[in-house]
């Protein structure tokens, strides 16, 4: 077969967005300047062209000495040409909306065809990539045709060898490295053939692609430091295809260039990494994604997706998506999304949620969602939102919020929230400030009430109480005793009230609790259920006087007509209602004090 070649230098910046800027925003390095300058620093100079010619600067500070002097004299030229004479280019520059650019100049590749080998439907180029102001041969860079998808890395010589089967009417081979400007050489033939899996690489795919799989400790332990190299070097560049399959990541249909490709079907015996899913992808042990995965995922172990999941993603042991969800999430153990949830997560220990989480959690273990939570969290153990919770968060031990709860909290030991104005239900509830409702044995709120009440009532003479919580429910916890020496009573109790606020003066506050009374030994247990309502008025800010009637249900399991030694039955001071065996009730009243 007779070979013609074509050498084609490409001169590219690599990222289709980097094109987009330049038609966008010409008009930035046209604009024409005039100065006179003698002696100025580089910083005083890019001050003025920055001020004249309304449009800013971007720079980092190592990139050229800030001191050096500058003298410089045009009129009316390009702010391009100002700045080549400033910086004799040694600085490249690149426009965004209002800023200029400033950044290293790069160098360009060449890459130089040592011998060109054919067979029958088979042939190997081979050559040296060279950095073409230096003349040094370049060391790990990559060498690929994007239409075949395969590729190569240059070694420590800058030689590379490629081998290619089939016929083809040319051959476009890229030389790519990192920090350099794309080349690309062309091997003409006879024979046409231009797969249709081939997607034109200076379409712009946005920032769906990034190195975040690579810098993960999985990544890091599966991706080969060859094709680390190749991410780095052809990170401009994806290809679409229908089908691949891989035994292992540097195992693949797609050889070297697995890692550059959207795939509609992915199948993977052990393990594989993609560009991208945008169909079904299935592993026996894992999936590494660098981009997004949509419609279908699934791993023996773990999935780990660099870019966004808009489906089903399930595995084993762990899910790791380090942008958005938006579909199901199913974990043996964990799953974890960097950005926002929206959808359904389950996990056998632990979801969390980078961002914020629209939908249902549920986790074994532990629920996290560090912004907003919106929607129902269920787990074994608790579940924290790290600013505010809007939905329901069920917890076998307790839920944490560190911002507003406006939604419900219900918990087997403790709820906390910084502020809540929704609903809590555990053993005990804290919050630093609420507007909502606290239900549970002890509820604390930091800025509500915390008064102290002294009274007496037709029981017990001497009665101290604490409350806590605020307007809407309140505990009391309490203790009390008859220092008469007719009856000897003693108690300790715990009730809830609410007030009704009329206004700063007058309020109403019904009240219920229940109590243990010690009636001078402790052989049987004697309780006391008590309704009562105070009419409670403020005479001061901090003192109020309140009364009012009560009524009270006695029971005790002493037997009738019991006369144990120090022990009293006959509580109440009048008997109105006998309910059967030793149960009582009677009306009676209660007056005091509250401070605080």
């Amino acid at each position: 077969m007779k070979i013609k070649l074509t050498i084609l230098c490409l001169f590219l910046y690599g990222a289709a967005h980097a094109q987009t800027s330049v038609v966008n925003y010409q008009q930035n390095l046209s604009k024409r300047l005039s100065f006179d300058i003698k002696q100025e620093k580089v910083s005083t100079v890019l001050a003025k062209m920055s001020k004249a010619g309304d449009f800013y600067f971007a720079y980092n500070g190592a990139l050229f000495s800030q001191d050096s002097l500058v003298n410089l004299s045009v009129k009316n030229a390009p702010v391009r040409d100002v700045l080549d004479k400033i910086f004799n280019g040694k600085v490249d520059y690149k426009e965004n909306s209002e800023y200029i650019i400033l950044r290293y100049a790069v160098n360009h590749l060449t890459i130089e065809p040592e011998n060109i080998t054919t067979a029958e439907n088979l042939y190997m180029i081979s050559g040296y990539v060279i950095d073409t102001q230096t003349g040094k041969k370049v060391k790990q860079a990559s060498v690929y045709e994007k239409r075949l998808l395969q590729s190569t890395l240059t070694d420590n010589d800058g030689y590379f060898r490629l081998r290619f089967k089939g016929e083809h009417k040319e051959v476009i081979l890229n030389a790519s490295k990192e920090t350099y400007r794309d080349t690309a050489l062309v091997f003409l033939a006879d024979i046409t053939i231009k797969p249709e899996s081939y997607d034109d690489p200076d379409k712009e795919k946005g920032s769906m692609f990034s190195n975040a799989i690579e810098e993960l400790g999985i990544g890091r332990f599966f991706i080969s430091s060859k094709q680390r190299f190749q991410n780095m070097n052809i990170s401009g560049f994806f290809a679409n295809t229908p089908f691949q399959t891989s035994l292992t990541p540097g195992l693949s249909s797609h050889g070297m260039m697995s890692s550059q490709v959207i795939n509609k079907v992915s199948l993977n015996i052990l393990g594989g990494y993609t560009a991208g899913v945008n169909g079904f992808e299935m592993a026996g042990l894992f999936n590494l994604t660098k981009g997004d995965v949509n419609k279908f995922q699934a791993a023996g172990l773990f999935n780990a997706v660099g870019g966004a999941v808009d489906g089903i993603q399930i595995a084993g042991l762990h899910n790791d998506v380090r942008k958005t969800l938006n579909g199901v999430q199913a974990g043996g153990l964990l799953n974890l999304v960097k950005g926002d949830a929206k959808g359904v997560q389950i996990a056998g220990a632990m979801n969390i949620v980078s961002g914020n989480m629209k939908g249902v959690q549920a986790a074994g273990l532990v629920n996290i969602v560090s912004k907003e939570h919106h929607g129902v969290q269920i787990s074994g153990l608790g579940n924290i939102n790290s600013r505010s919770s809007h939905g329901v968060s069920i917890g076998g031990l307790g839920n944490l919020t560190s911002g507003t709860s406006s939604g419900v909290q219900l918990a087997g030991l403790f709820n906390y929230a910084k502020n809540n104005t929704g609903f809590q239900l555990a053993l005990i509830n804290f919050s630093d400030s609420s507007s909502g409702t606290s239900l549970g044995l002890l509820n604390f709120v930091g800025n509500g009430y915390h008064k102290v009440s002294l009274y007496a009532n037709e029981l017990t003479n001497t009665n101290v109480a604490y409350k806590s919580g605020n307007a809407n429910l309140y505990n009391v916890i309490f203790a009390g005793k008859n220092f008469s020496d007719s009856a000897r009573v003693e108690t300790l109790g715990l009730g809830f009230g609410h007030d009704f606020i009329f206004n700063k003066t007058l309020s109403v506050a019904p009240e219920l609790s229940f109590q243990y009374l010690y009636l001078g030994n402790w052989k049987y247990s004697n309780t006391l259920t008590k309704f009562q309502v105070n009419l409670q008025i403020q005479l001061f800010k901090g003192f109020t006087i309140f009364g009012g009637p009560s009524y009270s249900y006695y029971n005790s399991d002493a037997p009738p007509g019991s006369s144990a030694k120090g022990y009293r039955q006959e509580v109440p001071p009048r008997k109105h209602h006998t309910f059967s065996g030793n149960n009582q009730g009677w009306y009676g009243w209660n007056a005091g004090i509250t401070i605080f």
